[in-house]
């Protein structure tokens, strides 16, 4: 067997788990460079995907997202990516808070970065 026929075997049978993984990775870094929201909201889009590609494929085809039977594993993908998109959707970002806002209508408030709130 030749690399090439062992990299088609490989990467052909499990392009959706690797596809969901490429979009976990992206997720993970965006929470690493500070985009945390985004972050969570691209992982929540990525668990969707997962659900998606195991309703639509077929057992054989859809490589590693086969764990249970086709129901069991949509529905509960389903269900973490519907939660994970309302927590990213509704958390307060960090600096952004009523707090924050009422503090930054005084003139000894200096905003240090993105979404940051101290008072000097």
């Amino acid at each position: 067997m030749t690399l090439k026929e062992f990299a088609r075997k490989v990467f052909g049978g499990q392009w959706p788990i690797l596809l969901v993984g490429l979009i976990i990775v992206a997720a993970f870094g965006l929470v690493v460079a500070g985009y945390w929201r985004r972050g969570a909201l691209v992982l929540a889009i990525g668990v969707g995907v997962a659900a998606a590609l195991r309703l639509a494929l077929p057992d054989d085809r859809a490589g590693l997202l086969a764990v249970r039977s086709r129901t069991i594993d949509f529905v509960t993908t389903a269900t973490v990516s519907a939660a994970m998109l309302y927590i990213a959707w509704t958390i307060d970002p960090l600096g952004t808070s009523l707090a924050c806002r009422r503090q930054a209508t005084r003139p000894t408030v200096r905003r240090t970065g993105p979404r940051q709130c101290l008072s000097v």
